[in-house]
């Protein structure tokens, strides 16, 4: 398909491609009424700024992936990036990758940068709702590839883990321990926590019939912070309705929940703990901490070769690869009542 121009943006937004240009080079002194003439224009013709492109042929793209990921400070997407890496480098690409901050907003604008780029394809874990606006840059030969939670508004390929089956086997973990008070710590609005959120209820369900909601701290953003707050207010619960194991739900919301607990960590000095993620060190606490885990660096390498495979002309429906988690005992998550 031909490249839109940015003239043909200014003619339907009904503006001089001089103001075109003045926004898409991030011109704050373009009205927010013309502002948002032009990115509807943008959006429904495709257009893209070319910056380091203009060196390719027309109609070239560069042999770049881009790798657009949440938070680069959480170990579980350095992870994803290696395996992206290593598959890309074997096949000759090379690989930027960027940080949205867990903005949507500072995500889009990442977008639109990689795609001025003309990048070969894009991997994102998505922050935002609605990917329709990508629909048209896929119609033009850019694929995309979801990692970690699935994207709304555009069908694509996409690799999650098995959110839902780790968190039930976590709980039922605690449950074998002879735990039946096992409060959960969860950031509830993300689609992967929520799924966890969901297969924590299941387990407790089918092992003690209702759940009592004094169990479920669930968190605005997922912070530390957050986190060992609402930790310490689980363990600060009156004898008979306080938790006795804990349940959290990413790595950064049980270093909150290590914090809330203390130095701490078994019988008559706190709760049993499984988290969801590994972490560095984990495994070197005075009680080491129970996880229960996906591949992150297989998401990563799974990711990358169904874009290489699209690059490369492969056709079809979007596939869907859910990756297993695994269970690794260390002694936090054994403790018993």
């Amino acid at each position: 398909m031909r490249t839109p121009t940015m003239r043909e943006v200014a003619a339907l937004a009904g503006v001089s491609i001089k103001t075109v240009s003045r926004f898409v080079n991030g011109d704050k002194t373009v009205s927010p009424a013309i502002a948002e003439r032009v990115r509807a224009a943008i959006d429904e013709t495709g257009y893209r700024r070319n910056d380091l492109a203009r060196s390719l042929r027309p109609g070239q793209r560069s042999t770049t992936l881009a790798l657009l990921v949440g938070d680069l400070t959480n170990p579980f997407y350095g992870s994803i990036a290696n395996g992206v890496m290593g598959v890309a480098r074997a096949h000759g690409h090379n690989v930027v990758l960027a940080s949205s901050d867990e903005d949507p907003e500072a995500e889009r604008r990442g977008i639109d940068d990689l795609l001025g780029q003309r990048v070969a394809g894009l991997l994102i874990v998505p922050g935002a709702m609605d990917y329709g606006y990508l629909g048209r840059e896929v119609a033009q030969g850019t694929p995309v590839v979801f990692l970690d939670r699935p994207a709304l508004g555009l069908d694509a390929d996409t690799v999650l883990l098995d959110n839902h089956g780790g968190a039930r086997k976590a709980t039922e973990h605690l449950i074998a321990a002879g735990h039946r008070r096992i409060g959960v710590v969860v950031a509830a609005s993300y689609y992967t926590t929520g799924r966890r959120l969901d297969g924590y209820l299941e387990a407790m369900r089918a092992a003690f019939g209702e759940v009592d909601e004094a169990l479920i701290a669930r968190l605005e953003h997922g912070t530390r912070a957050e986190a060992e707050q609402a930790a310490a207010e689980l363990l600060a619960l009156p004898p008979g309705r306080r938790p006795t194991a804990l349940f959290t739900t990413t790595n950064f919301l049980t270093h909150g929940a290590l914090r809330a607990m203390g130095p701490g960590l078994g019988p008559g000095q706190g709760p049993a703990l499984v988290g969801f993620d590994d972490f560095p060190f984990a495994d070197l606490l005075p009680t080491p901490v129970t996880v229960v885990s996906g591949d992150a660096f297989e998401m990563g390498r799974e990711a990358a070769r169904l874009l290489l495979a699209r690059i490369a002309g492969e056709s079809g429906p979007p596939r869907r690869v859910e990756l297993g988690t695994v269970l690794t005992p260390r002694g936090s998550g054994e403790l018993t009542p």
